[in-house]
């Protein structure tokens, strides 16, 4: 090959090889998502393995190069780097339920499917540019300035596949896919470098690419069949959509974004609320019998929203979810409709916030959730529930599900969520959604906040509202409600 030719081959090289590298890691954690779900344990793993993964690949990449400084070990490199992302994508599936099953705790779990799905790989194109470095010095006699070159249109590279992944490739194309293109990709780098050659090896990475996309697609297709399962990468998550049964064996439709929670429901021969927390909201009618405008942060798949619609004629609502393709995903599976009393409002729920007019709402129903049954902090801090505060009549009510035990070790978040709730509010009460959890026990927890300082009510002559205050016996009470004060 021509030294010019070369050269540019090699620019080229690792250019694309950064731009697939950050694409691999970014990629990574929709990879995780269904089986250990997206927190920060998540993220540091798969940053901190590739980050050594790449020092490992950086140090023997450089040795190779001085050793045997040849363009065709280079491009075994990077095809061993496709066949290797053919293999995340064959064994993914049975690696990741291997480990979400171990008893463990997530951040051992996202460290060890860090290490074995996207460790191999990453060291392969941790070699790419020191080896082209290598090779380069060989054509040019400018050392630093060789050098300086290609780390540059390796990190160029790394930038443009960053906003590829993130605009383009998973919203559009969707993570599994994804890593269909890195793994052909990387092959086609290395016949750009050197002419496909028949061998034992060449073959079979290419069938093993070829089995590992035919294998997913039809795993895709069989769970469809199953279960009708609809794996959706959107902007903000990875959405799994399926069919299941609830606790009685009746059929519902699911959404999750993670394997610790189901996140929306609806049952397939009815309107009723699928998820039992759901019918808390309808507290809204006995502290705040008139409501009238209703602001509900956290959309999914629309249930509180359709029920309220179904349930009070005079109701307008402004709904806040961050996510528009989620909104598309409830129209199409989830029977949402579009009504003239409903507004939806694609935000974060905390910049609508702060923005919201002074007293314009009656009720606040707070139903958002991130990953392993948490809220987003942005909309849990003091801060937060003043701009709640602000933007509630004079007698309005915040209601707030979230996930919590209420003592023991895993009450952290409550405890703390309560505090700040009654430094901003003059009433506030805790509902248990099932009463036969125990408070040590990781579950659904309502928290009312009432504006008015004016002692409540907790009677109620209404049949659905006096069982949800749960009044009926001094032990039912103590068992159901709770007030802080």
């Amino acid at each position: 090959m021509p030294a010019r030719l070369r050269a540019i081959s090699l620019e080229i090289t690792v250019f694309v090889s950064g731009g697939l590298l950050m694409t691999y890691e970014i990629i990574g954690s929709r990879i995780l998502a269904p089986f250990i779900g997206t927190s920060t344990y998540v993220w540091t793993s798969l940053i901190g393995v590739i980050l050594a993964s790449l020092s490992l690949g950086y140090w023997f990449g450089g040795r190779l190069a001085d050793r045997r400084p040849d363009v065709r070990i280079l491009a075994a490199v990077l095809f061993l780097a496709g066949t290797l992302v053919s293999v995340t994508v064959l064994v993914k599936e049975i690696v990741l339920s291997f480990i979400a099953s171990a008893p463990v705790g997530v951040e051992l779990q996202s460290l060890l499917a860090a290490l074995l799905l996207f460790a191999p790989a990453s060291v392969c194109l941790g070699m790419v540019t020191p080896y082209a470095v290598k090779l380069r010095m060989l054509v040019l006699a400018d050392v630093g300035k060789t050098v300086g070159r290609l780390y540059a249109l390796s990190t160029v590279g790394s930038i443009a596949g960053t906003f590829l992944a993130g605009f383009f490739l998973i919203p559009f194309v969707g993570s599994v896919r994804t890593l269909y293109i890195i793994a052909g990709s990387l092959i086609a780098l290395s016949l750009l470098l050197v002419p496909f050659a028949i061998s034992r090896i060449n073959i079979a990475g290419l069938v093993l690419l070829f089995c590992a996309v035919c294998w997913s697609e039809a795993a895709a297709g069989i769970s469809f069949r199953a279960n009708e399962l609809r794996d959706i990468d959107t902007e903000y998550s990875r959405v799994q959509v399926f069919r299941s049964t609830d606790r009685n064996g009746r059929a519902i439709r699911v959404l999750t974004t993670d394997p610790y929670a189901i996140q929306s429901a609806i049952f397939l021969d009815s309107d009723e609320p699928a998820l039992e927390y759901g019918r808390f909201y309808h507290l809204a009618r006995h502290f705040k019998p008139a409501f009238r405008d209703v602001l509900v942060v956290g959309g999914a798949g629309y249930s509180t929203p359709k029920e309220f619609l179904r349930r009070y004629d005079n109701v307008r609502l402004d709904v806040v979810e961050i996510d528009p393709r989620m909104t598309d995903i409830a129209r199409e599976h989830f029977r949402l409709k579009d009504d003239a009393r409903l507004n939806i409002i694609h935000e974060d729920g905390r910049m609508y916030l702060n923005r919201a007019d002074a007293g314009r709402y009656d009720v606040i129903l707070m139903d958002a959730f991130g990953s392993m049954f948490t809220v987003p902090f942005q909309l849990t801090t003091v801060e937060a529930v003043k701009r709640y505060s602000d933007s509630l009549s004079d007698d309005g009510v915040v209601i707030f599900n979230l996930g919590s035990s209420i003592t023991g070790p895993g009450s952290g978040f409550f405890r703390a969520e309560m505090a700040t709730y009654r430094s901003v509010f003059p009433n506030v009460f805790v509902f248990k959604v099932r009463t036969d959890r125990t408070d040590e026990s990781l579950q659904n927890l309502i928290i009312v906040a009432l504006k008015s300082s004016e002692p409540p009510q907790l009677a109620s002559g209404d049949a659905e509202i006096s069982a949800l205050l749960g009044i009926s016996t001094p032990k039912s009470y103590s068992d159901r409600l709770t007030n802080t004060h």
